[in-house]
């Protein structure tokens, strides 16, 4: 996935959350847009407003993103890249706050649990926002010195907050891994040194071992399969999936897993092949 400086890239939350964050690190040069719904992140592509979009699928801790993958299939959205975003809680309040003197903290429904540690250390109140971003800002807004907010050290800078405390989260495997979604159709070049990912949905037909038939290609071919979520289908009778395997399709392999796949299955909608993030790459 290369970096471009032209990009308008859309995300889901306020300025300053983990996603905006993704979105910079990714696209140092690009244009941020910040969306209030996923929904609204996805149309933002999909109408034109933004090239790109930065969106969660899956945390360490969380599990998955339930919106984005009932989204996903619709959309009409291709993949073109992935990246893994380290999650690295700070605790803020204004400036010039002690952090003995805080009485509250505000934050993400999932991003307090992963701080539980210095919440009962503190023994303060908590409060879900809508997003860590949006909790900065409100004890931005707030001005009370017991109030505190547990996000990015980015939210901090931009709603002009003293960072009280870093990485106060409990577990530091907390990663949260990123799609992102253009418009356009993309596959990238082979290259035999690289590894890849290629994503599809496939709707099984209503007959008994569907499932197991269907997949039975990519064991016998040794494509490994990352990822797999269904997704029931109308009446339940059939069920559709997204997949996430690794490889190529100009590698032979691929080809016969994806050959049997076809044979029982209704349909199988590409959404991208793209080069494999190096934080897969297993570390001795």
């Amino acid at each position: 996935m290369s970096k471009n400086s032209k990009k308008v890239i859309a995300f889901q939350g306020s300025e300053g959350a983990y996603s905006d964050l993704a979105c910079r690190e990714v696209f140092p040069d690009g244009q941020t847009l910040s969306c209030e719904t996923f929904y609204k992140a996805f149309r933002a592509v999909q109408n034109n407003q933004a090239d790109l979009a930065m969106i969660p699928v899956d945390n360490t801790l969380a599990g998955r993103v339930a919106d984005v993958h009932r989204l996903m299939p619709e959309s009409g959205l291709h993949i073109i890249g992935e990246t893994f975003q380290p999650i690295k809680h700070a605790l803020m309040g204004l400036k010039g706050t002690k952090i003995e003197d805080i009485t509250d903290v505000h934050s993400h429904l999932h991003a307090l649990p992963q701080c539980e540690k210095i919440i009962t250390q503190l023994g303060v109140k908590q409060h879900v926002r809508a997003d860590t971003a949006g909790a900065a800002k409100y004890v931005s807004d707030k001005k009370d010195p017991t109030q505190a907010a547990i996000g990015s050290t980015l939210a901090a800078k931009i709603y002009d907050l003293e960072i009280l405390q870093e990485n106060i989260q409990d577990a530091d495997h907390n990663t949260t891994r990123f799609l992102v979604l253009s418009r356009e159709g993309y596959v990238a070049p082979f290259n035999k040194e690289k590894d890849y990912i290629t994503s599809f949905i496939f709707q099984v037909r209503n007959v008994p071992a569907a499932l197991y038939k269907a997949l039975g290609g990519f064991a016998t071919n040794n494509i490994d399969m990352l990822k797999l979520e269904s997704y029931v289908g109308e009446k339940f009778l059939t069920a559709q999936f997204y997949a996430d395997v690794a490889g190529h399709p100009e590698d032979r392999r691929l080809q016969l897993a994806m050959e049997e796949l076809g044979f029982f299955t209704k349909e199988v909608i590409l959404l991208g092949t793209y080069e494999a993030h190096t934080f897969r790459q297993k570390k001795e």
